[in-house]
């Protein structure tokens, strides 16, 4: 039924003559909203395969969203004083995609910001896959919007981690667009990107990756030194780091943040789960279509039995380059496998059409046979990607014991967690409490690499007694856990200085005594 409602507006646009009485304008509208209904539709079926958001991050960066349209686009973060995010040096290093989620925070309810995240994780994923099938589009590609839709048929780890409400499918529709520009050597349009990318997400180096493969691909195939393409990017950065609501605390946290994890001492620091690599068989079950589409694309490099072209070339590269990140980690699996579908198209799209032309009176079914080919995978790893998302816990997971310590604590005392990763929701829940660490472990881990030794011990139960540490080292009033510590909660249990006062199925709650 999905592959139906994606492929019916495509055949419109292409092969009914229903818009033929509007000017250009008119017409060029109608195609790109088509398929931008037709994006949305099949991001949606992901989305709202659950009343959840996708990963824990998601409910900071909505709550941010919504304190941004109450108290201005710089409110002041107080939460997490004992990282790197303290109030003195905070860097909001989502700013424009917090203020992109912000024109969906229109409640005050928890229910209203959730619905709001997941449809602001439905529209930008698929402005990025439309950006995809304009860069097709101008390209030449015949099918430009049968091969987009390839992109719910080749990875549900990509589609899974397009519906989360974090930064990441805007960086791909960045990216995106970059290319498109190269390769129509607009390069003064990757000015405003470069800068805008800044401002937007921490990963607006991946810029100069595209324009420098750009660059290496020009010169392989035309001896032509396309210096702009590096040169326009390279401004735009760097007029977004130098002129930015956060200077200079965006310079310093890049060096703090960033450096540390792609720099020799990567190995000795703390880092959350996406950072690590996928084993291979892992990848191969999530994404092992994008592979395929990658090997095939390399044979009709061969089969088509012409000299590669500059945007082939580039997109052949990229691939390349993306899939080298994602054996690295497996964070960038957003990349990897849209831009192997681009060169994919690029190199099999002349194969294609080759072919058809030479069977012209079977081209229909031929045609109808490359539709169910298809099917068949977008299917399949779109309800992998919807069992994906079904698999999150219940949006109001800590819900109930975040209400409650926002009513029996003082407002502004310290909550002591023994898991990072459950700052978001407790933020998202509770703003009266500030908290030890979140976010990111190196964010406790490079403000004083010593207190966090400490948390970790503590956390593992490896600290007989916690409650001196905890409440003298980290000045905390409350401890908060969920129920998987096993080795903190014995030691609570035997410590005099933790009091229990609170306990659900998800969460356990002790005073600090003093």
């Amino acid at each position: 039924m999905s592959f139906s409602v994606a492929f019916v507006p495509s055949t419109l646009a292409r092969r009914l003559d229903w818009p033929a009485g509007l000017n250009k304008t008119a017409r060029l509208a109608f195609e790109v909203g088509s398929r931008l209904v037709v994006f949305v539709a099949l991001f949606a079926l992901v989305q709202f395969a659950t009343p959840a958001l996708a990963d824990n991050d998601g409910f900071y960066h909505m709550r941010m969203a919504w304190l941004m349209r109450r108290e201005g686009l710089k409110p002041d973060f107080v939460w997490l004083p004992l990282t790197i995010l303290s109030p003195d040096a905070y860097y909001n290093h989502h700013f424009l995609h917090h203020v992109y989620l912000s024109l969906f925070a229109w409640g005050d309810t928890p229910e209203s910001l959730i619905f709001g995240a997941k449809l602001a994780s439905t529209l930008m994923p698929a402005l990025a896959a439309l950006a995809i099938w304009w860069l097709l589009r101008n390209q030449n590609v015949r099918w430009a919007t049968l091969w987009t839709i390839g992109l719910w048929a080749i990875s549900e780890a990509f589609l899974y981690r397009m519906s989360m409400p974090r930064a990441q499918s805007a960086s791909l529709l960045v990216l995106a667009l970059g290319l498109h520009w190269l390769l129509q050597r607009r390069y003064r349009l990757l000015l405003p990107l470069g800068f805008l990318y800044v401002w937007f997400y921490n990963a607006f180096p991946l810029l100069l990756v595209v324009a420098g493969v750009y660059a290496v691909s020009a010169w392989l195939t035309e001896k032509r030194l396309a210096w702009k393409a590096l040169l326009y990017p390279t401004l735009g950065l760097l007029l977004g780091l130098l002129i930015n609501p956060y200077f200079p605390q965006n310079l310093t946290f890049i060096v703090q943040h960033v450096l540390p994890k792609i720099g020799p001492e990567a190995t000795a620091i703390s880092v959350g789960n996406e950072w690590y690599p996928y084993s291979t068989w892992t990848l191969v079950e999530n994404s092992g279509g994008a592979l395929a589409l990658f090997v095939l694309g390399a044979i009709g490099l061969g089969w088509r039995g012409q000299r590669i072209d500059r945007a082939t070339l580039a997109a052949l590269l990229l691939s390349v380059a993306f899939g080298f990140l994602l054996f690295k980690s497996r964070r960038f699996i957003e990349y990897f496998p849209a831009f192997t579908l681009i060169f994919a198209a690029l190199s099999l799209g002349p194969v294609l059409e080759a072919q058809l032309n030479a069977r012209a009176g079977q081209r229909g079914w031929l045609l109808a046979g490359l539709a169910g080919l298809l099917a068949l995978p977008l299917w399949a790893t779109l309800v992998q990607a919807r069992e994906a998302m079904q698999s999150e816990p219940p949006a109001t997971r800590y819900a109930a014991a975040s209400q409650w310590l926002q009513t029996h604590s003082t407002p502004g005392s310290m909550v002591f967690q023994t898991d990072w990763d459950d700052f978001p929701r407790l933020f998202f829940y509770n703003q009266s409490n500030l908290y030890t660490i979140g976010l990111d472990p190196t964010y406790m881990q490079l403000y004083d690499g010593a207190l966090y030794d400490e948390w970790v011990a503590i956390t593992r139960g490896k600290v007989r007694q916690p409650s001196a540490a905890i409440a003298e080292r980290f000045g905390a009033e409350f401890v908060f856990s969920d129920l998987h510590h096993e080795a903190f909660l014995k030691r609570a249990a035997e410590d005099p200085g933790l009091e229990e006062v609170y306990r659900d199925d998800e969460a356990v709650i002790f005073h600090v005594i003093r």
